[in-house]
């Protein structure tokens, strides 16, 4: 499926608003981010070797994140229980 269209139809959003748009395959392995840069859509496309993507509990068909956690999710990483390390120490 055309994923303009599905943020269109399913979303009820413009894809050109200047948000980025995951989807996430059936499996969860695949993760896809729509975005409009301006000139022209960019479709980026990940492919996961092992695992699958963490993926939102979505209200109304939607989730909203922030810019860190689809930072975190584009890395696999999940961002809903993040294993924090301690903060670097200082080298005198």
């Amino acid at each position: 499926m055309n994923v303009q269209w599905q943020v269109k139809a399913s979303l009820r959003q413009n894809p050109a608003s200047g948000a980025v748009f995951a989807f996430r395959g059936r499996r969860g392995d695949r993760l896809k981010l729509l975005y409009w840069d301006g000139q022209g859509f960019c479709l980026f496309y990940k492919v996961l070797e092992r695992g699958r993507f963490p993926w939102p509990s979505a209200a109304d068909g939607a989730a909203r994140l922030t810019a860190a956690q689809l930072a975190m999710l584009w890395e696999g990483i999940d961002w809903r229980r993040p294993s924090w390390s301690s903060p670097p120490s200082r080298t005198a």
